[in-house]
């Protein structure tokens, strides 16, 4: 396993390999904005790259998973491959009563449809 920034992934994998992503998720509201893993965050811009990335994995053959939050833009970007929405427990939010089950997305270029041509942005 390696653990590395998305960008180099597509430049290393070759066909025939699994890469699974799991991003700073996309934001489900004005108010939900924890973006900041990493210094400078990650925005919706590299939201977008990161759904390039999976278009150029997909090209080469590479098998490739992500999960993210279940949001419109994020159905949007991924729309051409296959998507499962999955319940996942959150322990985590500044009120209590927030917490508990949220509503994800788990995307994959294999399996169902697959997004070889399509271009994101």
């Amino acid at each position: 396993m390696k653990v590395r920034d998305f960008r180099q992934i597509v430049s290393e994998a070759a066909a025939g390999d699994f890469v699974y992503f799991v991003p700073p998720y996309a934001p489900v509201s004005d108010t939900a904005d924890f973006t900041t893993y990493s210094a400078g965050g990650f925005g919706w811009g590299d939201q977008q790259r990161l759904a390039t990335a999976f278009v150029d994995l997909t090209k080469k053959g590479v098998y490739a998973m992500l999960s993210n939050s279940d949001t419109p833009a994020v159905r949007e970007l991924y729309a051409s491959f296959r998507i499962v929405e999955v319940s996942a427990a959150r322990s985590v939010n500044s009120k209590a009563d927030r917490r508990g089950k949220a509503p994800e997305v788990v995307i994959r270029n294999y399996g169902a449809r697959s997004a070889a041509k399509r271009r994101i942005g």
